[in-house]
């Protein structure tokens, strides 16, 4: 009998999950994005495990340190359990190969366009890359998401609005819940 492993839908955090202000790092600051916690409830209902994927050079640029963007990360994680929009887990990518400092001074494979994060989501809960979605605001987003092989991959306005590769470009995170509803009929 075969066991029909879970579907992911993978969240760039930044233009996604909150508002872009440019190396968020305190809680005060965070404005999250209008039907988050809508989508992310459609989501679970529909059987999808949810990932924050995100690359984070603040901290490899020494803006803020990991132990502050998990304090974040934690508040976060909090809210979106009360919103009863549970996120499984939460990948980033400190590094930047040509801004980060020391240790951080280098391109690693979670830091998309790479495709290590998704993996790490397969690998660590049994997601089926080829079943799931991502919703970034980001060109390195549609890439990760072309390059891991995933069902669909959403550009939201704002960042960037023109990038190769497929992908849906969205407006709102509405569009991608309604996208989620009618994907599952």
């Amino acid at each position: 009998m075969d066991v029909k492993k879970p579907r992911a839908l993978f969240l760039d955090r930044d233009g996604v999950i909150n508002e872009e202000i440019g190396y968020l790092s305190r809680r005060e600051e965070v404005r999250f994005v209008e039907g988050i916690f809508s989508l992310c409830r459609t989501a679970r209902g529909l059987g999808y495990r949810i990932f924050v994927v995100t690359n984070q050079a603040g901290i490899g640029r020494g803006l803020y340190t990991e132990e502050a963007f998990q304090a974040l990360m934690d508040w976060m994680l909090e809210e979106f359990a009360r919103e009863g929009a549970a996120i499984d887990a939460v990948y980033h990518s400190p590094f930047h190969p040509e801004h980060g400092i020391g240790e951080y001074k280098r391109e690693h494979e979670d830091r998309k366009p790479g495709i290590g994060m998704l993996r790490r989501a397969e690998a660590e809960f049994g997601v089926e890359l080829a079943e799931s979605v991502l919703v970034g605001d980001r060109c390195t987003d549609i890439a990760a998401a072309n390059s891991a092989g995933l069902r669909q991959a959403f550009l939201m306005a704002g960042s960037e609005n023109a990038c190769e590769g497929n992908h849906l470009p969205v407006r709102s995170l509405g569009e991608v819940e309604e996208w989620l509803l009618q994907a599952d009929v």
